[in-house]
């Protein structure tokens, strides 16, 4: 069910802080603020740091990188993301990536639609400075319990899936 939009202006310090999975995410909209169209999450992720190959069953993905370098694999091809590059990852379509390189990345993260901001929120803690956190093991059944609530299919470790 979609409600009311609600502007919202914030600067770059503003927003719900998370600490999630070895990262800082911030929240700059969810559904409140964009009646259920999009959420819209700054992510400053740590050097190393890569998700699993997955699929999203209700979410399409939009990654602008604004700093640092990644390495998107999409459907088991390897694309090179360097700052002011943008990637559109739609839902149904197996992907996943890693930031490369000795520096964190930044970059925004727009779901379509929103929602899937709560899967950080639940996998996350609030953050305690605006950095990146300590690292730790991901508490793996965690994460994959919390990936089947949110429909999203877990297929494995990135290097699996890679074709070309």
């Amino acid at each position: 069910m979609k409600t009311e939009m609600k502007p919202k202006i914030l600067s770059r310090e503003e927003g719900d802080h998370m600490w999630y999975l070895g990262n800082l995410s911030t929240v700059k909209a969810n559904a409140e603020h964009t009646g259920g169209q999009f959420s819209l999450v700054e992510d400053l992720m740590a050097p190393g740091y890569e998700t699993p190959y997955h699929i999203h069953r209700k979410e399409d993905e939009t990654f602008y990188l604004l700093e640092g370098e990644m390495e998107i694999i999409l459907d088991g091809r390897k694309y090179q993301a360097k700052a002011d590059h943008f990637a559109f990852l739609p839902r149904n379509i197996p992907h996943g990536f890693r930031i490369v390189g000795d520096r964190p990345a930044r970059m925004l993260v727009m779901i379509h639609p929103s929602g899937f901001d709560r899967f950080f929120a639940e996998l996350g803690e609030p953050a305690q400075r605006l950095e990146l956190p300590p690292q730790v093991e991901p508490d793996i059944p965690k994460l994959l319990e919390t990936a089947k609530k949110y429909e999203v299919e877990i297929l494995g470790p990135l290097d699996l899936f890679i074709t070309e």
